[in-house]
């Protein structure tokens, strides 16, 4: 009986260390689509004022995902005590800031855009992998 007690509180606690990744995912996504659609606005002429804001939400969007790759390692570790592993790796690229400033045109804009669009995919594939665990673990408890 202690066993199955003991079980339950790990899943749990899985539970809870999922749910708070998921929501840093979520805040992510978010932010991420937010840069988005201000790149977008920069390929098309946007100028220095959109390539600024653009850049401020591509640096929110970053401090999210560090925020989720906290609670992903979180979750990495309660997962690992009732025997379940996760392997997820995100991240936004810091020289193509930098090149979109100094070099601001069309290709920087786009290389800059296509890392907003792969960092967005990476979000989205965790979000998907992270319900499909929660959703199994909800159901065994």
């Amino acid at each position: 009986m202690t066993d199955i007690v003991n079980d339950r509180k790990e899943i749990n606690e899985a539970i809870v260390a999922g749910d708070m990744a998921l929501n840093s995912l979520y805040a992510a996504q978010e932010k991420l689509n937010s840069a988005s659609n201000w790149g977008i606005a920069d390929l098309f002429g946007g100028g220095l004022i959109i390539n600024m804001i653009k850049h401020n939400k591509m640096d929110e969007a970053s401090r999210c995902m560090e925020n989720a790759k906290y609670n992903l390692k979180k979750f990495q570790k309660e997962l690992s005590d009732i025997n379940l592993s996760l392997d997820l790796r995100m991240e936004v690229g810091g020289f193509l800031s930098f090149a979109d400033f100094f070099f601001d045109g069309l290709v920087a804009d786009y290389l800059v855009q296509s890392k907003i669009e792969d960092a967005k995919r990476q979000v989205a594939d965790a979000i998907n992998m992270i319900s499909d665990i929660l959703r199994t673990l909800r159901a065994s408890v």
